[in-house]
């Protein structure tokens, strides 16, 4: 089992029925589009280290008052002791320029033409809910790139539970 959680945050940034999603350049994840964010750093809250990777990755100002977290989703990979806790987000509201980092290609997609083939492949079995507002939380057991196991809860109505997870 899993010895090691590390917390890391996740941002979509939502325009009418679009999505900004980055192609990762580098690093985890290479050659995939995702929504913005990484590790949070000591001091920080779940939101404001998800501001951070926003701007960091794609030039855009977030106020970390103004991200909705939409889910806590669990992943583990089998043989490895590590858990990520990923704290995912979105926001209608920001500013600035999109730039390309060295990390991250930023582009727009409409929420019908996501493309998922190129993604992780926990992602289409979770957006759905995301783009309906929904909050959920989910586990997943990925086997390298294949899903083992998943398990996703949506929550309707009460969200307070989750934060304290």
């Amino acid at each position: 089992m899993c010895s090691v959680k590390k917390v890391y945050t996740l941002v979509f940034l939502r325009k009418g029925k679009q999505v900004l999603l980055g192609m990762k350049k580098r690093g985890f994840g290479e050659g995939k589009w995702n929504g913005f964010g990484g590790k949070v750093e000591t001091g920080e809250t779940f939101a404001e280290g998800a501001a951070r990777e926003v701007k960091e990755e794609c030039g855009l100002d977030v106020d970390s008052e103004e991200l909705e977290e939409t889910a806590v989703i669990e992943f583990e990979f089998k043989g490895d002791p590590v858990k990520l806790e990923m704290h995912v987000f979105q926001t209608r509201n920001f500013s600035n320029e999109i730039i390309e980092s060295e990390e991250m290609r930023p582009e727009w997609f409409e929420e019908e033409f996501v493309p998922f083939d190129t993604m992780w492949v926990d992602a289409k079995r979770w957006y759905h809910h995301m783009f309906a507002n929904k909050k959920f939380t989910a586990f997943f057991l990925l086997d390298g790139y294949d899903i083992d196991f998943a398990r996703t809860s949506c929550v309707l109505v009460n969200y307070d539970f989750i934060r304290q997870i």
